[in-house]
């Protein structure tokens, strides 16, 4: 089975670039299941009901989030519909926060149970990832897809150690910045810190960057922009592909940036 995996989409120039660039990329690599970061794609900041359908419409089966998914409260609504998006699961159930943090699809004959989990360093310390994985995969076997959005590249790569040989793929994201780290773990995990994110790179993680040096310089919090793209080489989908075998361990990954 082969899987492709694209880090946070940023806006409306991710959304365009994603459009144009996943068709292509599915049929070049002849994917069988993709999962997109999409907690980005409106704005920069959150989601809405039109940017995840046009995520799904450009070839995503599975679209994950993490700490923005919050962001535009009418989106909420859309999180807990039969539509293939997710939310982190280690959100305390105890604010009875809408939607769901993992999802089982069925696609060409296979089975891919997504899991979307948010780390705790440097971000909102939410419940224990680890702890939720165990608690929420007990029972479940087969192929396991793992986006874990998180700050801290330790966090990620323990995580990693930790799911080695039950997720057949741990992939990081949040930071937007791609990690040339790609690798299979001993007992068949594959395995990056972050997958980059799929936008505008003329800007700084998407953003427009004088308004981040602005940002910087001052400690300011003024409102952030995407990036303008001039070109369309201004953009990029990044991310990776995956082969799994038939017990959904992993025997190849690759890194995407086009």
């Amino acid at each position: 089975m082969r899987i492709i995996m694209l880090g946070d989409v940023v806006g409306e120039p991710g959304i365009a670039i994603l459009e144009k660039r996943l068709p292509f990329l599915a049929a070049e690599y002849s994917a069988d299941f993709t999962v997109v970061n999409g907690e980005n794609a409106l704005g920069g900041f959150g989601l809405s009901a039109e940017t995840l359908d046009r995520i799904l419409a450009a070839g995503a089966d599975a679209v994950t989030g993490g700490n923005h998914i919050w962001e535009k409260r009418e989106f909420w609504p859309v999180l807990d519909s039969d539509k293939p998006m997710l939310r982190p699961a280690n959100y305390p159930v105890i604010n009875a926060v809408p939607g769901r943090g993992m999802l089982r699809l069925e696609k060409n004959g296979f089975s891919v149970l997504v899991v979307n989990l948010q780390g705790r360093e440097m971000m909102t310390p939410i419940d224990c990832p680890f702890h939720c994985f165990d608690a929420i995969t007990e029972g479940e076997a087969g192929v396991i897809i793992v986006d874990f959005h998180a700050e801290s590249a330790e966090e990620k790569e323990a995580l990693a150690y930790y799911l080695d040989g039950r997720a057949g793929i741990v992939a990081g994201t949040h930071t937007h910045v791609q990690t040339a780290d790609e690798r299979i773990l001993p007992e068949g995990t594959a395995y990056i810190t972050d997958l980059g994110m799929t936008g505008a790179m003329n800007g700084v993680i998407g953003m427009d960057k004088d308004i981040c040096i602005s940002r910087t310089q001052s400690h300011v919090a003024y409102r952030m922009e995407c990036a303008r793209p001039l070109k369309e080489k201004d953009c990029a989908v990044q991310g990776i592909v995956v082969d799994l075998d038939e017990k959904g361990r992993a025997v190849n990954i690759k890194r995407i940036s086009r």
